[in-house]
Formats: structure tokens, C-alpha cells, sequence
């Protein structure tokens, strides 16, 4: 097999950098280790920054998430008893949408299959090879178990944390591992607000989103090594009612559980994010703690870069953007690392600390519910950074 580019991983990365390679006259395969109907159903992040509605717009992928998207212009923080809304229309004139990751995951295949996109499910024994040649190979086995080899001029590692992409790249690891974990449900119950609210509380972090105008998705701030099984429904719903509680309300409305499990908190960040003809993008190159709204849309950012930089160098044999990659990502990699760090030192509380890191928690969110620039740093931050 002889392609152009081709891309490890099927996810929101993978499949973008496929699509606008298309756009760009550029041809590409993707491989995916998981089965198409699980691609479509994993329940991932659903908010999208205002650059990536934007861009997805832009590529012709806007129109069922126009339709179906909820659009939030703020967020809420809830502390003290009280809910402090921050005014991303107000503060910076542009919001956010909440539209899950895999409704874009759907958008893209339907896209790339429509427009004759190869897309190979079900392959196995991933590899990468001669990545340091202008014809680096990939070598699998497709769905019948067949070994295949597939030759091409450059490779996108968009496979996560776990794929081969990453470890076949000489890189330094930056990695913190969060001692607390988020256990989160999807639940079939409609909205009972109309934006996220992200609660502090003395016995842990909250969160209340959404997914649509009849699913709500829900999260709790517990132990990394918490068993779910010591998690039954009735004892998620009792805890959120408390934690998420002002003036004795709390905003959630219960209903049957479409979808449990617990979530390590974590970031990582892996310099450099190419070598050779391999190149990073997405979860393969870094991780986020999910409180800052920031994992798909990095993944966004990189291959809107990569994209770029792949068909100046497959067309015009210019390789200045390709040599840049990982600097200009990382750029904005970083800035993201930093807002998500704040977020989640901000709003957890720590098995460790003491009682004067909880008051200077709750310091730092009454300083950030009663300061304009402070509000403004984060809903700049939130709505997504210029590109």
C-alpha cells in the first residue's frame, strides 16, 4: 500500500488531519485498532472552544453541530454557597459549544467516507518504521489478520497515550500525576441550567455539564484508586445533591445512567513532538487534566498546524513549517497546560492539604469571582486562544 500520509489513530486528531489533507489535494490512510461502532459511541469531551467551531465550520463540518450544539456564553463557578457566574460574551464577545466528541467523531467519518476517505478498522501489531527516511513505512494487520505494509512520505502519530506513535519518538517527558481522580456519569436527564458549573466544596470538586437538551453529564472528584463498584447510583446522586447545593437547592436531576467509570487526572506533555517524517498530534504529544475544557481542542490546534505544514512540504517541497512544528505547537501546548493546571489546583481539594492551602483556595476564587481581569483571564483562556 502506497499513500501520501499516513495517520495512526481514528480519533478527532487522526480524522481531522485526514480531512483537511483532503481539502489540500493531499492523500492519506487512517488506521484504527477499535471497531467503527466503538469509535462512534466513546463518550469523551464535549465542549469545543470557539477557534475549533470556527474552524470546523470553515472545513464544512459545522452544520449538525450548529443545529444540535448547545451554545454557552459563561460559565459558572459555585463556592460559598453561591453560584458566580463568569461572562465569557460579556468579558471577550465569544463563547463556547458543548458538543460531544463523539458526535465530531461522527461528522469526520461520515465526512471522509462521503468524500472516498480510506479509514481501516480493526488492525493490530501497529508499527513504525524508517522514520528518519523520505519513505517511512507503517506495518499492520487489518481486520482479516493479514500482515499489510503501508509506504508513506510522512506519518501522523494521532494514536494517544498508549499507541506506538509516541514511543518511536526520542522525546523528554514532562509528567504530574494528580492525587485525586474524577468519577463520571452520563445520565438520561434533561438540563436543569443552561451552562457548566464547576463547584468547589469541602468535600470535593463537582461538575455539572451537559450533552444535549435530554442527556446530562456529571462529574465527582474522588480517590485515584476509588472502586466503582463501591460507587452504586444512589450514592453518586447523594453525593452530587450535596456537593453542588446552594441555599439548600442543588440543580441536578437524577435519572437512569447511561455510562459510569472513574478517570485518572493527569499532565503530560512530550518535547520534541516529531522526528523525522514522524510527527505528534493530539494525546500522543499530550495530556490535560479535563477541568480546563482543553484535551480535543489542543488536538484541534495541532493538526490545523500540521496540516499546514505537511502539504508546504508535499507540494512545495517547503519544509520551514515542518521544522517548526513542534516549537509553534508546543507554544500553545504549554499556555494550556498552565490554564488547566490552575483550574484544577484551583477548585480540588487535596488529600494533603492543610487548613491554610484551603483558605488560600478559597481566596483565590473569591479574588477571581470579584475581579473583572481576573474573570477576563479566564474566559480568555476558556473560549480558546487566538490561533
Amino acid at each position: 500500500m502506497r499513500t501520501q500520509v499516513g495517520i495512526i489513530g481514528a480519533g478527532p486528531a487522526g480524522l481531522l488531519l485526514s480531512h483537511l489533507l483532503h481539502l489540500e489535494g493531499v492523500e492519506s490512510v487512517v488506521l484504527e485498532e477499535r471497531g467503527e461502532d466503538y469509535v462512534r459511541q466513546r463518550v469523551r469531551a464535549g465542549v469545543l472552544e470557539n477557534t475549533t467551531t470556527d474552524l470546523l465550520r470553515e472545513v464544512g463540518l459545522g452544520e449538525r453541530m450548529d443545529r444540535e450544539g448547545l451554545v454557552h456564553g459563561g460559565i459558572s463557578l459555585r463556592f460559598d454557597g453561591a453560584d458566580h457566574r463568569i461572562a465569557f460574551e460579556e468579558l471577550v464577545g465569544r463563547n463556547v459549544t458543548v458538543y460531544g466528541q463523539q458526535e465530531v467523531v461522527k461528522d469526520l467519518i461520515d465526512a471522509r467516507t462521503r468524500d472516498g476517505g480510506q479509514i481501516l478498522f480493526d488492525i493490530s501489531e501497529t508499527a513504525v518504521h524508517d522514520i528518519d527516511t523520505d519513505r517511512p513505512r507503517i506495518t499492520f494487520r487489518d481486520a482479516d489478520g493479514q500482515p499489510q505494509e503501508l509506504v508513506c512520505d510522512v506519518i501522523a502519530g494521532c494514536d494517544g497515550f498508549h499507541g506506538p506513535s509516541r514511543k518511536a519518538v526520542p522525546h523528554e517527558a514532562y509528567d504530574h500525576t494528580y492525587p485525586f481522580a474524577w468519577l463520571g456519569i452520563l445520565a438520561k436527564a434533561a438540563p436543569t441550567r443552561e451552562e457548566l458549573a464547576y463547584t468547589f466544596h469541602e468535600r470535593g470538586f463537582a461538575l455539572y455539564s451537559m450533552r444535549s437538551p435530554e442527556i446530562t453529564r456529571l462529574y465527582l472528584q474522588v480517590a485515584p484508586d476509588e472502586d466503582i463498584k463501591e460507587w452504586p447510583d444512589d450514592r453518586i446522586w447523594a453525593e452530587l445533591h450535596t456537593r453542588m447545593a446552594v441555599d439548600g437547592e442543588s440543580p441536578v436531576l437524577e435519572g437512569p445512567l447511561l455510562d459510569k467509570g472513574i478517570t485518572a487526572m493527569r499532565s503530560f506533555v512530550a518535547t520534541p513532538m516529531r522526528h523525522g517524517r514522524l510527527f505528534l498530534a493530539g494525546d500522543a504529544a499530550h495530556i490535560v487534566p479535563p477541568t480546563g475544557a482543553k484535551g480535543m481542542n489542543l488536538a484541534v490546534a495541532d493538526v490545523r498546524l500540521l496540516s499546514r505544514a505537511v502539504t508546504q512540504l508535499l507540494q512545495h517541497n517547503d519544509s520551514r513549517l515542518v521544522e517548526s512544528y513542534s516549537d509553534t505547537a508546543l507554544h500553545r501546548v504549554w499556555k494550556a497546560e498552565a490554564f488547566s493546571w490552575k483550574m484544577t489546583s484551583m477548585l480540588h481539594v487535596s488529600p494533603t492539604a492543610d487548613a491554610f492551602q484551603r483558605q488560600v483556595q478559597l481566596a483565590e476564587l473569591r479574588y477571581t469571582a470579584g475581579s473583572r481581569a481576573a474573570m477576563t483571564a479566564i474566559a480568555e483562556n476558556y473560549v480558546g486562544l487566538p490561533w
